[in-house]
């Protein structure tokens, strides 16, 4: 969906062309990322939104090369960091960017923090294994490690890296892993669905948090969510995910003010709007569910819930259109 096929340019920090992901499995191949192309800016925060089950997180899996195989495969494409063709890389060449340049923070931060190491160690770990030109040794590492706790607004840190994982709340968790994703100053943290398990307070804090450290630090962020108003708080830019695909690429204000694709359009209408007259009413819902692999349908994956579904839509997959200068779309309805 770039304009720009293979060569990045130069003020791009990322950038996604044709990526494909297969799960090879006994039942049959599981395409969780199916020709994705987008390209985001360094300093910018873009958001990926989509129902559960439409490649998020398998994205931003496959962007740090963390994607098991077997049975997984990036069968076609390429990932552009900062120039550098990620998929190309042998593990070693990987590994000292991801962690160090590229960082993730993962979606359950209970089950991702160790429970048999201190908070201490496990900070203190990304400094030891990724800035070994540093030549930290563990006082020093120890010493950061409580720097960072202080950057995340963790009281009493110096206290707090002693501690265990089961000590802490779900939201002190996840400042530990925004802290240990930001440890090395990463140019791209990508954060899976951050704020999922937290209650909407620490939810608004962490993603202040997480504005004001990007806005720091200068860091880019790639914000997996399917909160819509988490989206409109934070991002720049949106790609809307279905099956796999992109299906629409904007700016946030733009997919707020006139969302193109009527996937987009259907989650815009599924959200809560203070003062619509909804009161004791049903919130409009999208039909059915996201259809799994074994029973993928032809042309549009989406022509089985769409309320504007037309013929061509159910044998032919729609290409990418562009409507308007910055606005991608994968629908029918915007040929010619």
């Amino acid at each position: 969906m770039s304009d720009h096929h293979s060569e990045p340019r130069a003020r791009d920090l990322l950038v996604v062309d044709n990526l494909r992901t297969h799960f090879f499995t006994p039942e049959g191949i599981v395409r969780a990322v199916d020709g994705v192309d987008f390209a985001m800016k360094q300093g910018s925060i873009l958001g990926i939104v989509g129902e559960s089950g439409c490649g998020k997180t398998v994205l931003g899996l496959t962007i740090m090369r963390l994607i098991p195989d077997p049975p997984g495969k990036i069968v076609t494409g390429n990932v552009f960091f900062q120039g550098v063709e990620l998929t190309a890389l042998d593990d070693l060449e990987m590994r000292n960017i991801r962690g160090n340049r590229i960082s993730m923070i993962f979606q359950e931060p209970m089950s991702s923090l160790n429970p048999v190491f201190t908070i201490g160690s496990q900070i203190s770990e990304v400094f030891l294994l990724h800035q070994k030109e540093m030549a930290y040794n563990k006082s020093r590492a120890l010493e950061m490690s409580i720097e960072m706790l202080k950057m995340v607004g963790i009281e009493y840190p110096a206290k707090r890296i002693k501690d265990y994982p089961h000590q802490l709340s779900g939201g002190m968790c996840q400042r530990i892993m925004i802290a240990m994703a930001l440890a090395c100053k990463p140019k791209l943290m990508i954060a899976d669905e951050p704020t999922t398990a937290l209650d909407v307070t620490t939810q608004a804090q962490i993603l202040d948090l997480m504005i004001a450290l990007q806005q720091d630090s200068g860091t880019s962020i790639i914000l997996v969510t399917h909160d819509l108003g988490v989206v409109a708080q934070t991002c720049q830019d949106v790609a809307v995910m279905y099956t796999g695909k992109v299906v629409e690429f904007a700016s946030v204000t733009d997919i707020f003010l006139q969302p193109l694709h009527p996937y987009t359009k259907g989650l815009m209408k599924s959200i809560p709007k203070v003062g619509s007259g909804l009161t004791g009413k049903k919130l409009p819902a999208i039909p059915g569910n996201v259809p799994t692999f074994k029973n993928m349908p032809d042309g549009c994956t989406f022509h089985d819930r769409c309320p504007e579904v037309m013929e061509k839509c159910f044998s032919q997959a729609p290409p990418v259109f562009r409507p308007e200068t910055g606005h991608r779309v994968r629908c029918w309805r915007y040929e010619g």
